[in-house]
């Protein structure tokens, strides 16, 4: 090559690199009669189009922000919450979500009969055990503690493993600010940049949770053959101070929130492109269950509307009869599903007439009336009692849809006696579809097509969920409960009373809507007689 081709070789890597620095290029290709042609569009590097392809591709340039900026930190981590996501195709949405432990739920009777499943939290992962509630909304752990349960010298300590949360100890979490979008507290912070404070408060026994927002990584696992774990940034409640049942006797290591508000898990999931936008869970009679993100259903499930109430969505929905035994009652009743309520709530006169429909179909003899136990209907069962002359019960919902009630009552053992009750609670304010009535199913929470769905199901069919299979638990219950009357663990009869509470679903505190109803759910303190 002669001196002047070098010089032109020179002149253009000089006018390359000078390109590369000032500017991004996009072809674009256009067909026409004599072929192909091309078209080139500049853009500075520095212009917002290249920051949002930047961003949407995970490419990066360094752009010209102040290192330790938070427009610097904020790029930084939506890049690498990018990058991470990318693995997740719109595809891979077929495939349900689950915790990294597993789906498993089990139904723990010495804490408030509510399930709980074990969830992974931030960088190491810290484990805690949480109730499953889908009457609230915020996932809240205990955290950096001025009043919280204690994990050692009670008689759940020694048989679960307690964490608390500290943000110090997670190498991925921060503190939400009281500029983000889901800080309802505004109106309490300092200031714009400060700590952004969360309230929540429950009606049962006065209990309540408080602290600040925390973002950090859910660890979860995609529930098909090929397992493939997801890091999910949430947010959540640092809970600083409980109060209440949360101190003592129901959700003491945290609260897993599953309703409809933009905070909870379900919410985010959908939100970030995780997962669809409904979830299952699964209740089954020996208190093994399953939870599932982004599971929709199946095509032969049952379905009803949700009632829309767009200043704070819940899964409401609305029964038009009810069976007991041989009797129809019509009814025209919103209820609340809620796995956050162990047992069912209903208002007058519609829990007068189910009640008495049941007591006069009932061949049993009536137990008096007992103040240590919230249900009015109670009988005594010999051991030899037969399931099928206790009365029936099944709901129908609107658009047509029934629900037969599996588990209608609760046996209860005394060191004389066992005793079978209506496990519903006469309410004064609203009808609550608890735990016990969802017993037996899948029940789906699909808040894309605002429908509830549920299904008979086996929650140890795993074919359907192709997931890791769990053990099969054989309940300790007496003769008369396994031949069908219900099957709830049987008391340890070593000890005088136990103290039996459920978590109630939150008040809207938390939310600025205070015009709604004013609670979900509510509290009772069951007795055993042992």
């Amino acid at each position: 090559m002669n001196e002047e081709g070098e010089r032109m070789v020179y002149f253009f890597r000089l006018v390359l690199i000078a390109l590369s620095i000032f500017v991004a290029f996009d072809f674009k290709g256009y067909h026409c009669s004599g072929g192909r042609i091309f078209s080139l569009k500049m853009h500075h590097r520095f212009s917002d189009s290249i920051k949002n392809w930047s961003l949407s591709t995970g490419k990066f340039f360094d752009w010209p922000v102040k290192k330790g900026s938070f427009e610097y930190y904020a790029i930084l981590a939506h890049r690498d919450r990018l990058m991470r996501l990318r693995g997740r195709k719109l595809s891979d949405l077929e495939s349900p979500l689950a915790f990294s432990d597993g789906n498993s739920t089990f139904r723990i009777s010495s804490l408030g009969f509510l399930h709980y499943a074990t969830v992974e939290l931030g960088t190491p992962g810290m484990k805690f055990m949480v109730a499953l509630d889908t009457g609230s909304d915020l996932f809240w752990v205990p955290c950096d503690c001025s009043r919280c349960a204690p994990t050692q010298g009670t008689a759940y300590a020694s048989e679960f493993e307690l964490s608390v949360y500290s943000p110090k100890e997670s190498s991925t979490s921060k503190k939400v600010t009281c500029n983000n979008l889901l800080c309802e507290h505004r109106n309490r912070c300092p200031g714009t940049f400060s700590d952004c404070p969360y309230m929540v408060s429950y009606v049962s026994a006065q209990t309540s949770t408080s602290g600040i927002l925390v973002e950090d990584v859910l660890h979860l696992a995609t529930g098909d053959t090929n397992e493939e774990l997801v890091e999910a940034y949430v947010t959540f409640g640092c809970g600083q101070v409980q109060s209440g049942s949360f101190l003592d006797i129901a959700a003491p290591n945290g609260l897993f929130g599953l309703g409809m508000e933009k905070i909870s898990v379900p919410s985010i999931l959908s939100r970030e492109g995780l997962t669809a936008d409904s979830f299952s869970m699964c209740f089954g009679h020996d208190g093994i269950g399953r939870i599932n993100f982004g599971d929709k259903g199946s095509s032969d499930q049952e379905e009803t509307p949700f009632n829309a109430n767009p200043p704070h969505p819940t899964y409401n929905i609305t029964m038009i009869q009810i069976r007991v035994g041989t009797t129809l009652i019509d009814v025209d009743l919103t209820a609340l599903f809620d796995s956050g309520t162990s047992f069912t709530y209903l208002v007058d006169p519609t829990y007068t007439s189910l009640a008495e429909n049941f007591h006069s179909q009932t061949r049993d003899r009536r137990r008096p009336l007992d103040s240590r136990i919230p249900f009015e209907y109670c009988y005594y069962m010999s051991p030899d009692a037969n399931s099928s002359l206790i009365p029936s019960l099944s709901l129908t919902m609107k658009g047509g849809s029934h629900f037969a009630v599996y588990d209608p009552i609760i046996v209860i053992s005394t060191p004389t006696e066992l005793v079978y009750c209506l496990a519903v609670v006469k309410s004064a304010e609203l009808n609550i579809v608890g735990q016990n009535f969802m017993t037996g199913y899948r029940v789906v929470f699909d808040r894309e097509k605002l429908v509830l769905g549920w299904k008979k199901f086996d929650c140890y069919d795993i074919d359907e969920y192709n997931t890791i299979p769990i053990e099969r638990h054989n309940s300790t219950v007496p003769p008369a409960v396994a031949a069908g009357l219900g099957n709830y663990p049987t008391p340890n009869s070593t000890k005088e009373s136990r103290n039996f509470s459920e978590s109630s679903a939150a008040l809207p505190s938390y939310h600025s809507h205070t015009s709604f109803l004013p609670v979900f759910s509510f509290a009772f303190t069951l007795y055993l007689l042992l």
